[in-house]
């Protein structure tokens, strides 16, 4: 880790912001193309779900389509984005901009040539691509004529892909992510858009009460070829070129027991290896955790482990980790209080919470990087951290103090995390500039640094216009995080 100044970050600490393809190109069935299965998916909110529908029809309104139009402004946008500072863009390639059917003889060069343009863009901007491979984009095709990552065809395909884009990009992507929250894959919402499993009810849900054990085992068995594919990956780019660095992408969720009862302390240890542990052990350390073969005995979670899968996973361990931070939430071991909670745990009484109903909880980040650091000693990069927000634009711009508030408190979270001696290289705040939220499919739901002209229903003249935080967060970038205090 590199030394720094006091007050400051170390020397070459990446300091970025995100997107994804699926919510912000658009131009969905231009060039060449293929359908994902996001653009299947119509708008939603918070009290209606996003439907998929078999056939894009005009009934519905489907958000990826558009996105930001980033297709069309990539020009504008890098240029922007050098001028907020930033030292790294971290984005995703549409696997289906690439093989539009997933299975396709022969790749889609109208795509190539698309993120080959764009990250020399990048790079003439001095800004470092770092390149997640799938994003909730799987193509199409391999969604409703394969099943998913349930079905092992997929390993070789998505190698094939990676082969691709490793070659054609050598040397100027040499950090790549794999799979986009890979450990999403367990819930209904993750089989969807990280599995690429059609849900039987029509639309994207975040949990899935009625889920049989077959469909549970199903969800752990298309996991286990994800987590087979992406460590073949990180083999593959070191071998096509040395100076690639692979890591994984999580979900990082932290959990506090909801009292000091035995039951709730335990409780929360349990959500801990799920949802984080269960991957991470995968792709750092190449292999399940001890507790796994109990866990799938006692879900009834039958895996098809074809020969070399175990090999794979040992040879391919990931050089650093990636994760998203948005949350907290609280484990119990009482049923009764379990049926009160929210998606993923119980609510933290103690914590604000945002206007989705999403807890504030700086501190827990610096507990995760210390708590996961502790436990791999790999390099953290937080790739996703943000606060979705309804804004209005007035006076030429958004006041959005609001997520300077939230980022101010989270990097200074990550600050004392480096200081304890955890090695964080890099930061990419959700997200560059507005696009479409993923769950829900809206717009007005805003995470960026710049306001983009565009409601609900794709109106609007796409104008981009950078807010207060972008000003606040070019001088973060300049500093080198020794100065958070305001600007404007």
């Amino acid at each position: 880790m590199s030394e720094k100044a006091e007050g400051q970050f170390p020397e070459g600490f990446l300091w970025g912001a995100a997107t994804a393809a699926t919510q912000c190109e658009g131009a969905w069935d231009r060039d060449g193309k293929g359908p994902t299965i996001l653009d299947h998916a119509t708008n939603g909110d918070r009290e209606h779900p996003r439907l998929i529908t078999s056939e894009v029809s005009e009934d519905y309104f489907y958000p990826s389509h558009t996105g930001c139009e980033q297709y069309d402004h990539y020009e504008e946008d890098v240029e922007l984005f050098a001028q907020m500072g930033l030292k790294t863009y971290r984005m995703s390639i549409s696997w289906a901009r690439i093989f539009p059917n997933g299975d396709d003889p022969e790749p889609n060069r109208a795509g190539i040539e698309y993120y080959r343009r764009l990250f020399q863009k990048c790079r003439e901007c001095g800004i470092e691509p770092t390149v997640t491979m799938t994003h909730y984009d799987m193509p199409w095709n391999l969604a409703k004529n394969y099943g998913g990552w349930a079905n092992r065809d997929l390993i070789d395909l998505f190698v094939r892909y990676a082969r691709t884009v490793f070659t054609e990009y050598k040397g100027l992507v040499t950090r790549w992510l794999t799979f986009n929250e890979l450990n999403f894959s367990t819930v209904s919402y993750g089989e969807f858009v990280t599995s690429g499993i059609l849900p039987r009810k029509g639309h994207i849900i975040m949990v899935d009460p009625d889920a049989t054990r077959a469909d549970v085992s199903r969800r752990f068995q298309a996991l286990h070829n994800c987590l087979v594919a992406a460590a073949k990956c990180v083999t593959l780019a070191h071998r096509i070129d040395p100076a690639n660095q692979v890591g994984c992408m999580m979900c990082g969720f932290a959990f506090y027991p909801l009292t000091c009862k035995p039951a709730d302390v335990a409780a929360a240890q349990r959500d801990m290896e799920i949802w984080d542990y269960y991957c991470m052990d995968a792709q750092v350390r190449g292999a399940y955790p001890y507790w796994a073969p109990r866990f799938w005995r006692e879900h009834g979670i039958e895996l098809e482990v074809g020969e070399g899968d175990l090999e794979a996973m040992r040879a391919g361990t990931v050089d650093f980790i990636g994760f998203s931070y948005y949350r907290t939430d609280c484990s119990s071991g009482s049923m009764a209080q379990q049926a009160g909670g929210t998606d993923f745990g119980m609510p933290n009484p103690e914590l604000q919470k945002t206007d989705w109903g999403w807890t504030i909880d700086p501190d827990g980040l610096r507990w995760l990087l210390n708590e996961l650091y502790s436990r791999y000693q790999k390099p953290m990069m937080i790739v996703e951290n943000g606060i979705g927000e309804y804004e209005d634009f007035e006076d030429g711009t958004v006041h959005d103090q609001a997520r300077i508030e939230f980022l101010r408190a989270h990097i200074k979270a990550m600050g004392e995390a480096l200081e304890d001696g955890v090695d964080v290289i890099g930061y990419t705040p959700w997200s560059a500039i507005d696009i479409v939220s993923a769950g829900t499919g809206e717009f007005k739901k805003r995470y960026g640094f710049i306001h983009v002209d565009a409601d609900d229903l794709g109106h609007g003249t796409y104008v981009r216009t950078p807010k207060d935080s972008f000003w606040w967060y070019r001088h973060v970038i300049e500093t080198n995080g020794a100065d958070l205090g305001d600007v404007r």
